[in-house]
């Protein structure tokens, strides 16, 4: 463990919500006059910091001259419900507002619906509904509409709570509207029920509701996330809005998710002939999906185009295309595109900081990305959330750095934000990195009272570090007592079991291992086969390296880049160095997957051992001939094999071979 000096490991845990009785101490004494409601409505109102506005609010409450009203209820729940943090206040609030006879009107209702959906506890929103009449309130279909959205919103499926409170909806004799109905087709398509949202559709026309832009393009989209980008065209043109501009923009949006691209300019043309302007979503979507695949100059040059037209790029515009620069390793370029954006005058949003931070934190720049946090803590409309931190936890887990990732940990718990299994593992990551094992094990255990169980990726993450630290045993126990944190195995974990294995020299456990598997009938990959053949040769097993690729091609699974460094120096080790030459030339004609100087040097020591330097000189020259060119361990080979050989041959002449006469330089 490296910590700085004065500093120790102290990582904080998730402070419980505000509770509504707070004290009152350090705040004026109650004033003694009436205090009118525009008054404490807009000093709760100006109050950015939400413990400061609640405690305020309460401060008031507790005085004589004045009783809180529905406005001053709503705003308080509204401010506590944006900050998503203290959700659990709002119930609070709401049981202080039944005590004082306080109605809930329906507004106030569908802003603490909203506040569920936003922190993504639909069933809360559920149970809350099912109390409506405790509160003064009763249920209408504009309610019904938010907390159909709440349940659609949240991550866990509740499909079937949705078609229980449809019903009941309809039981209370209220009448579903076009809203209700574009909740109910965004439900169908999310779960995969296309079809039945298409009669929906149907049904929906029956009834007197005609279908609007948004019921079309939600069935459209979701025939494209399906795969059926096709359909989607033809359904289009059946429903008569291909030439409405949201439905054109589904279906740009699923012919760059299969990357048919020769396709979405073909359709961004088809639109500006039939007269539909392609809009900022059209070019974004674009723009992000050229992004993706690496073609960033033509990004730009779609991005010019939009200009020209007249069409303003948006912040989602301007995040595609810093993704694209970042990922490309242009991070100069990227940060010079958020500097236009903001000159621009658009505003940066969370996802857009936070693409700024992936691609600082993947290009090495964590300190920087800890300054741009620093910022946007201090921006009250643009707040850090768990994915600001756990980039920047991610980053300092990469580089090794406990003390920085401990510290971006304290400060999102201070922030009050909660930590999701994403920036649990990569503490758990850095943990075993600086050998901290206990406290790593320890964490996973919070991880269940904090409510966030570990997933498959924290345990490999934690095997992988106990294997790197020699734990290897430790790692057995631990892939034995997943289970009982509701997790199972997946390949990767014992892969890295395997690799931990073959560096503790644990052949027969490593042996025993490959054969319970294959008992099991778990379907071995690339990965394992590549891990036990580099495990049999970096322990001179050349002859088993052989045999587990012979039975990696027998049950189908495709060699890879890695394979072939490991059987190419396997067969040099062995001395069977023509069959080497013959598998690499093989592969290079094939082209489905180009070689790596890996393999050449392999080869070339390889040469050099059992057939001499001068054939090895011959296979350099065909090696530069096809653009391949050594690096210094591949030169180191060579002049080692020259070394070896003085006695065959003049010194003068066999390095003018080598350096062919003045045409290469090591």
């Amino acid at each position: 463990m490296y910590l700085k000096d004065g500093y120790s490991l102290l990582l904080k845990h998730r402070k419980p919500s505000i509770p509504f009785v707070l004290p009152t101490r350090h705040l004026e004494p109650p004033p003694s006059s009436p205090i009118p409601e525009p008054h404490v409505a807009q000093a709760l109102s100006r109050e950015h910091d939400v413990t400061r506005a609640l405690e305020y609010f309460q401060h008031v409450a507790t005085s004589t001259v004045f009783k809180h009203t529905p406005l001053t209820y709503h705003i308080m729940i509204e401010k506590l419900g944006r900050s998503n943090v203290e959700i659990d206040s709002i119930h609070y609030l709401l049981q202080q507002m039944k005590i004082e006879g306080v109605p809930c009107s329906e507004d106030l209702f569908i802003c603490v619906l909203n506040s569920y959906k936003r922190a993504g506890l639909g069933e809360r929103a559920l149970k809350l509904f099912y109390r409506i009449k405790e509160f003064g309130c009763k249920p209408t279909v504009k309610i019904y509409n938010h907390l159909l959205d709440a349940l659609v919103g949240e991550a866990e499926n509740r499909f079937h709570a949705i078609g229980a409170v449809y019903e009941n909806m309809k039981g209370e004799g209220l009448e579903p509207n076009v809203f209700t109905y574009n909740i109910l087709l965004k439900a169908l398509c999310k779960n995969g029920k296309v079809d039945g949202a298409c009669k929906l559709l149907v049904e929906m026309s029956k009834r007197g509701c005609v279908p609007d832009k948004v019921s079309y393009t939600t069935v459209v989209a979701g025939m494209c996330r399906d795969g059926r980008v096709d359909e989607a065209r033809e359904a289009a043109k059946r429903f008569g809005v291909e030439s409405v501009v949201s439905v054109c923009n589904a279906l740009v949006c699923g012919l760059c998710k299969e990357g048919r691209i020769g396709e979405v300019f073909g359709l961004v043309n088809e639109m500006v002939v039939k007269g539909v302007d392609p809009d900022v979503v059209s070019y974004s979507s674009v723009i992000s999906c050229l992004s993706d695949i690496g073609e960033v100059e033509l990004s730009l040059a779609i991005f010019g185009q939009m200009v020209r037209r007249g069409c303003r790029p948006n912040v989602h515009t301007f995040s595609s295309l810093m993704k694209g620069h970042f990922f490309e390793g242009r991070v100069g370029e990227a940060v010079g595109l958020w500097r236009f954006m903001v000159l621009e005058g658009v505003r940066p949003n969370v996802v857009a900081y936070n693409t700024l931070l992936y691609g600082l934190c993947c290009n090495g720049n964590v300190d920087e990305a800890v300054m741009v946090c620093d910022r946007m803590e201090k921006d009250w409309f643009c707040r850090p959330n768990v994915t600001t931190y756990s980039t920047i936890v991610h980053g300092f887990a990469k580089a090794g750095d406990l003390q920085g990732a401990s510290e971006t940990w304290n400060r999102m718990i201070d922030c009050g934000v909660r930590p999701n299994v994403v920036v649990y593992t990569s503490m758990v990551d850095v943990l075993c990195k600086n050998s901290m094992f206990d406290q790593a094990y320890r964490l996973i255990d919070n991880m269940v009272a904090d409510g966030c169980p570990p997933s498959v990726v924290t345990f490999n993450t934690f095997i992988k570090g106990l294997c790197r630290g020699g734990r290897v045993q430790w790692a057995l126990r631990v892939v034995d007592q997943m289970q009982s944190y509701g997790c199972f195995p997946d390949i990767r974990s014992y892969n890295e079991l395997l690799d931990g294995l073959f560096c503790a020299n644990g052949f027969r456990e490593a042996c025993e291992l490959i054969r319970e598997l294959e008992e099991r009938k778990v379907e071995l990959n690339s990965v394992t086969y590549n891990t036990v053949m580099y495990g049999f040769s970096s322990h001179g097993m050349q002859e088993l390296v052989l045999q587990v690729l012979g039975r990696m091609l027998v049950t189908g699974v495709k060699p890879d880049a890695v394979t072939v460094n490991i059987v190419i120096y396997a067969y040099s080790k062995l001395g069977k160095v023509k069959t080497a030459m013959q598998l690499l030339d093989k592969i290079t004609a094939g082209k489905e997957f180009c070689s790596d100087i890996i393999a050449h040097t392999s080869l070339l020591w390889g040469i050099c051992n059992w057939l001499g330097i001068e054939e090895a000189v011959v296979y350099l020259n065909k090696m530069l001939n096809n653009g391949i060119f050594p690096n210094i361990v591949t030169w180191d080979v060579l002049v080692r094999g020259f070394f070896n050989k003085l006695g065959h041959m003049g010194p003068i002449r066999i390095l003018d071979d080598i350096l062919g006469n003045g045409q290469y330089s090591i």
